[in-house]
């Protein structure tokens, strides 16, 4: 081995010896069966990266004929946050939020144009935001805004969303303060194997 190369192999093993280790994410199944909806946070605010991380697993969702009929608002402003908190009836807790997450269904991008596919996809884009938040140690919870007329005009004044964009929903996420749970909503009473 050249001594450049040697020198480098050791320049990089003592960086990976000294750099501050990550947390390892769970499986995918142990994240699901811990997702729990998390409504107390300490204050302390999410990054950027991570936030965007966290969006990008949401734009992993399934969506129909790939037509990806959403978007993303990161709120980050506490004022933004705290305008929010106080016209929407269940997301008062964005108040110790670190960040908010708004997923919003775009009809027009939709397959057919249908607001029931656009609705669909965002739905899912929103559990896998769920997911991604955590697995990464974080919490958060899907706080409703459509269908009510209200929340969705409230939501988009506040942020600018424009009037054919749907405001499905505004999730806050920070550092969970752990009264939360996860709960077994296991029931096989809902199982029918074969026909109903």
């Amino acid at each position: 081995m050249a001594l450049g190369a040697l020198v480098a192999l050791c320049l990089v093993s003592g960086a990976m010896a000294f750099a501050p280790e990550e947390k390892a994410i769970p499986d995918a199944l142990t994240v699901i069966h811990n997702r729990k909806s998390v409504r107390n946070f300490t204050g302390q605010s999410v990054d950027a990266e991570t936030l965007t991380r966290i969006v990008k697993a949401g734009m992993a969702a399934p969506t129909a004929v790939n037509r990806q009929p959403w978007s993303f608002v990161i709120v980050r402003d506490k004022a933004g946050m705290e305008t929010l908190a106080s016209g929407l009836p269940y997301a008062k807790m964005l108040d110790k939020a670190g960040a908010a997450i708004v997923v919003c269904a775009f009809p027009e991008k939709a397959f057919q144009k249908k607001t029931e596919f656009a609705i669909l996809d965002a739905s899912c884009a929103s559990e896998n935001i769920l997911l991604a938040i955590e697995a990464l140690g974080l919490g958060g919870v899907w706080t409703a805004v459509y269908p009510e007329p209200d929340r969705m005009a409230l939501v988009r004044s506040v942020l600018g969303i424009p009037d054919e964009v749907i405001p499905l929903n505004v999730i806050p996420v920070g550092y969970p303060v752990g009264t939360e749970k996860p709960q077994d909503k296991f029931k096989a009473e809902n199982i029918h194997w074969e026909k109903w």
